[in-house]
């Protein structure tokens, strides 16, 4: 039987791949888009079965978005795949850098998992959080990403043990640094040449994913990294 999935991030990266290897596999996709130009294109290429359109910069829009969206009383996941991220020191960064990143990577996350959860305890489902290695170890430059990100961590260790009564599994995965349009942005950010190959291709990502969703009812991947492997 086809499972249902809330995806954001879907436009690309990992989230991108991830949407497209459940597409393949026949299940139903509802994906998160920032205006309705963005999610006639994402639906079409997918084969969605619908969007929800909202700005993750906006988190307080996402009640109306998902109440207009008329989502299934059952949902088996939600998979949280966007994000964004502004490199910086401390000395450097602005209130609206800081800002964009919390709302977007951390808040945004919180509130469209509290708007889907009744439907997502109704299915048993999950809830899975695409981290970063910056969520377990913050870099120079990287603050605001990384605290993001480990407030992320934060948010998915309560929610697993709020929501285990409820039969809700979450997943928390940290991947390293991915070829994708996001570590590409870094590394002009951080004014180095970009070299695809030499980091993780988005397909293994999506692997480590869809294992976890995947996974027999009895266990649960609570946290999972995924690093380059020896080249």
């Amino acid at each position: 039987m086809p499972h249902t999935h809330v995806l954001t991030g879907a436009g690309s990266g990992i989230g991108e791949v991830v949407a497209r290897r459940l597409a393949d596999r026949g299940d139903r996709l509802v994906l998160l888009a920032r205006d309705e130009a963005r999610a006639a294109e994402l639906v079409e290429r997918f084969g969605a079965d619908g969007a929800i359109v909202a700005d993750l910069r906006h988190p307080e829009s996402l009640a109306d978005a998902v109440a207009r969206a008329s989502l299934p009383a059952r949902i088996d996941s939600v998979i949280h795949a966007a994000g964004i991220v502004e490199l910086g020191t401390v000395a450097e960064l602005t209130v609206e850098k800081w800002t964009s990143q919390l709302l977007v990577n951390l808040v945004s996350a919180a509130e469209l998992t509290r708007l889907v959860l009744p439907a997502v305890r109704a299915a048993r489902g999950q809830v899975l959080f695409v981290n970063s290695g910056a969520g377990l170890t913050a870099h120079p430059e990287w603050s605001a990403y990384a605290a993001s990100k480990h407030a992320l961590k934060a948010l998915a260790d309560a929610l697993r043990g709020e929501e285990a009564p409820h039969g809700v599994r979450v997943t928390t995965v940290y991947p390293g640094r991915t070829a994708t349009p996001m570590q590409q942005k870094v590394h002009e950010q951080e004014g180095r040449d970009y070299d695809a190959s030499a980091f993780i291709d988005p397909e293994s990502v999506a692997t480590a994913i869809l294992t976890a969703l995947d996974l027999p009812r009895d266990a649960v991947i609570s946290d999972l990294t995924v690093r380059p492997g020896p080249r």
